[in-house]
């Protein structure tokens, strides 16, 4: 630690000198305010002072995000709060920035678990554990910075998608640090990182791919080879548009017939309902109940469901020669047809229970396509008549 003859500014603070360890710099009117310089260069005005619980530091902000002069403002701020008592106390560890890994073991717990549904809950704790801690476990979370995160990218180059996810996840964690008060505000790295070009797997039914995938199934029932239960989900997926889960944790209860629709209590986007065609109704009024089977898509087990829905899927397209289709294509496809037949987008989004309308709007060059050959076929038409009365080449 150091005291500096002058007071912190923008100036002086980018004069500091970077050494092999962190040093914080002590501003000389304000006492308790200064500045932290990282080995890594970066630096970040701190605050500290004595209250009713004892010493307590705060981070402020990054150098280069506030400037010195707001740092102090908030530094003379946060003092009369320290004093006061009513400023948040540190969490464990004291005054020890934590380390990656310590983080996102508080992330996952206290954050996602909290806050986000069993799947989610899963794809967090995978690539979190999978690609972040160990490569940056160790290192405290104040040593972040643009070159780590940029070496993490790097790495996983080969899977684009992956890569993305990752630091997806690690900015997400480092949000939540700053709002825990363990790094300075404005400082997540993950923000100048430039993510990797992915493309959108778009991949949409045709008529007769309907028409095949339809015989394949009924074939496959009939040889019992997808039991009934399997072969009502993956119709219905084709007829409702609706994400496998909601299918697949759908009880009888949710079923209303009398009203032909289904009302989902937990969908991604919360409860909604969605409405029956005469032919999903048909699909689920010919579905076996066990006895005492809550569930829709019943299981092999008495009261269970049936979970592995995807493994029954793979076997129906690997027979109908459509290997290149996933479980939720199914959905785009139901997305695609509706655009066809001349439904627009806000309903399209109603259908598929979107809670917002840019995600609706991924299928709006569908819709360009439909405009063009309608198009298309009215030109055509109006074209036929026109050089219907044309006169043949070489008559005046």
């Amino acid at each position: 630690m150091a005291k500096l003859k002058r007071s912190l500014s923008d100036r002086v603070v980018d004069a500091l000198p970077v050494g092999d360890r962190d040093v914080i710099w002590w501003d000389r009117d304000l006492a308790g305010f200064g500045v932290r310089v990282y080995r890594s260069g970066a630096r970040a005005y701190l605050v500290q002072g004595r209250g009713p619980h004892g010493t307590k530091r705060v981070a402020i902000g990054r150098h280069g995000v506030i400037t010195a002069e707001e740092a102090r403002q908030r530094a003379a701020a946060m003092l009369a709060r320290i004093r006061a008592g009513t400023e948040p106390r540190p969490g464990p560890g004291g005054d020890r920035a934590p380390t990656v890994a310590e983080l996102a073991e508080r992330y996952l717990r206290e954050y996602v678990a909290v806050r986000c549904k069993p799947a989610t809950v899963r794809g967090y704790r995978q690539v979190i554990g999978r690609h972040v801690v160990p490569v940056l476990g160790k290192l405290p979370v104040t040593e972040v910075g643009r070159l780590q995160v940029a070496e993490l990218h790097y790495r996983l180059r080969k899977t684009p998608v992956a890569a993305n996810e990752a630091v997806g996840a690690l900015s997400r964690m480092l949000n939540r640090a700053e709002a825990w008060g363990m790094v300075p505000a404005g400082s997540n790295p993950c923000r100048q990182v430039r993510r990797y070009r992915t493309r959108k797997l778009e991949r949409f039914l045709t008529e007769e791919e309907f028409r095949r995938l339809g015989k394949t199934l009924d074939a496959l029932e009939i040889e019992g080879r997808v039991p009934v239960h399997a072969a009502a989900a993956l119709r219905l997926l084709m007829l409702t548009g609706c994400r496998s889960g909601e299918i697949v944790g759908l009880r009888w209860e949710d079923v209303h017939l009398e009203s032909s629709e289904i009302r989902l209590r937990d969908s991604k986007t919360g409860p909604r309902t969605v409405a029956l065609s005469p032919a999903a109704a048909r699909v689920l009024a010919g579905l076996p109940r066990p006895p005492g089977n809550p569930w829709v898509v019943a299981g092999a087990k008495p009261g269970a469901r049936l979970t592995h829905i995807a493994y029954y899927w793979y076997r129906v397209r690997g027979r109908a020669g459509l290997k290149d289709v996933r479980l939720h294509d199914l959905r785009h496809s139901f997305a695609s047809r509706a655009l066809a037949l001349g439904e627009p987008l806000p309903m399209i989004g109603r259908m598929l229970g979107h809670s917002k309308i840019q995600t609706t709007a991924r299928y709006a060059h569908l819709a360009l396509d439909s405009v063009r050959e309608s198009a298309a076929r009215v030109a055509g038409s109006i074209g036929a008549d026109l050089w219907a009365c044309a006169p043949e080449p070489g008559r005046g």
